[in-house]
């Protein structure tokens, strides 16, 4: 493992490794060790953040010229780049960020593969021609790239959400504009490197660090920006959406509640391992994540009892150990957030089990804290209603399927959401009732294809542009309808 701790990461601006302005660094902690330092990165600013628009600009159309097989070389050749260096970037995500190897391991893996998907997509994303009366006459649309994107990316998926934003803008013809979240920002360095080392262009590709604070307004309301994509809470996706205006393109993913039903007729082993896996795989800390579990009356009794022998048995320590099945919360920040709804949720509802911070041995220098369950929870706690975004799980007993899917649209987010059923009658009706972008049936609430569209409903997206999949090109491009004598 490479001591990292002396080692300064620098911002890419017009195509060159540079410091911030100021010359400040900010430390990279392991969230399962803070004696461990992952590097130092820069505390850029607002300089820092229109010198990357103003690069972004100046390289737009020799960009958007270049030829689409050129651009798709480059992406392929940046997926060559992650997927040589998997097991070394795997064990950084997991350093900064926390997650078991193994998941970080796919994350890369994965990103690759979105690079590839969206390099042989795009070079066959192109306009309609329209049959029309006139035979004199050619209609037809064009697609053209915005210009100015800029790339904002949360730390849970720190190389899996920028790559699936950058790819199809750099495809389209964009240039991009990147900031990483200060939490896990050696990932997005790393993205970054294999596209300078696939050979992007000067200014195509633009990266800084630093608190969104300092950096956000530059790289968001400037006029040169044409579109934002931003992953992250939904709070800061409303205060960004709000201070563009009409000319600037938004696309954001935000914050989820994700139920998770487990009707009277569920495989009940099954609907512990889909709560479980969706819950607390990834520490909670996905906005995909299970959090509520809406169970029947009848079984409520067996669920529960299955549930807590699962959770007790689970193995709680650093990422980069092996059969590490929850790892450390990503920062102090988060470790404060999710110890104080523990609290809340003592104060509201009955504790069944854990939610400890635990300190014993190694886990003393880390964010750890044991799973929490959490049961006679009901619609007005604020347990069931607010984004934890921790390992942290909700049981609320319902009747039957229809106060089920009452139960579980009652909230204003509409991302995922999952039912364990072994009725196809209650399968098809929970796909047309439930109110959420992913609807996942007999499978955990988190986790998508590359392929296929993603996004959320209500507070949790702006449900304008879809994410991932063929339709993930749309945000990136204009329509021109065109009339042309023939």
């Amino acid at each position: 493992m490479e001591d990292l701790k002396n080692t300064e990461f620098m911002n890419y601006v017009a195509g060159k490794w540079s410091p911030c302005a100021s010359g400040r660094t900010v430390p990279n902690i392991n969230p399962a060790n803070t004696d461990d330092i992952v590097g130092h990165f820069q505390a850029s600013a607002d300089v820092d953040g229109a010198a990357a628009v103003a690069a972004a600009q100046a390289a737009f159309e020799k960009w958007k010229a270049t030829p689409i097989s050129k651009r798709a070389q480059i992406l392929f050749r940046a997926a060559d780049y992650l997927e040589a260096h998997a097991s070394q970037f795997a064990e950084e995500l997991t350093r900064e960020e926390g997650k078991a190897v193994g998941l970080s391991r796919d994350e890369i893996l994965r990103s690759a593969q979105t690079l590839r998907f969206y390099a042989a997509e795009g070079q066959s994303f192109t306009g309609e021609t329209f049959p029309n009366d006139d035979p004199d006459m050619v209609v037809y649309s064009q697609l053209e790239p915005l210009g100015v994107v800029t790339v904002i990316s949360p730390w849970n998926f720190p190389v899996s959400i920028p790559a699936r934003k950058i790819a199809p803008a750099l495809i389209m013809g964009n240039t991009v504009v990147f900031k990483p979240s200060s939490d896990a920002p050696l990932s997005g360095y790393r993205l970054t490197e294999a596209f300078v080392e696939a050979g992007i262009p000067d200014g195509v590709l633009n990266f800084l660090t630093g608190p969104a604070a300092a950096v956000g307004p530059a790289i968001t309301e400037s006029p040169y920006v044409k579109a934002i994509s931003f992953t992250g809470s939904t709070q800061a996706g409303e205060q960004i959406h709000r201070s563009v205006g009409l000319t600037t393109r938004t696309q954001m993913e935000l914050g989820g509640k994700n139920p998770l039903i487990v009707l009277a007729d569920a495989d009940l082993d099954k609907a512990v391992d889909l709560t479980v896996k969706g819950g607390f795989s990834l520490t909670g800390q996905a906005c995909t994540g299970t959090s509520r579990v809406l169970v029947d009356a009848g079984v409520k009794a067996a669920y529960t009892e299955k549930l807590l022998a699962k959770v007790k048995t689970m193995k709680i320590g650093s990422g980069l150990e092996p059969g590490c099945e929850l790892g450390p919360l990503a920062t102090a920040r988060q470790l404060d957030n999710v110890l104080s709804y523990i609290a809340v949720g003592k104060s509201e509802a009955t504790h069944l089990y854990g939610g400890d911070r635990l300190m014993e041995g190694g886990l003393a220098k880390g964010y750890y804290v044991s799973p929490a369950i959490f049961t006679d929870v009901t619609q007005q706690m604020r347990i069931a209603r607010e984004e934890i975004f921790g390992p942290v799980i909700a049981i609320i007993e319902v009747d039957g399927y229809e106060d089920a899917i009452a139960k579980a649209n009652d909230t204003e987010y509409g991302l995922s959401a999952a039912i364990a059923t072994t009725s196809a009658a209650y399968a098809h009706r929970f796909a047309k009732d439930i109110q959420a972008g992913t609807v996942k049936i007999n499978r955990t609430t988190t986790g998508n294809l590359i392929n296929a569209p993603f996004g959320g409903l209500k507070r949790s997206s702006t449900s304008t542009f879809r994410e991932s999949g063929r339709i993930g090109l749309e945000f990136y491009t204009q329509i021109k309808t065109v009339y042309r004598a023939a």
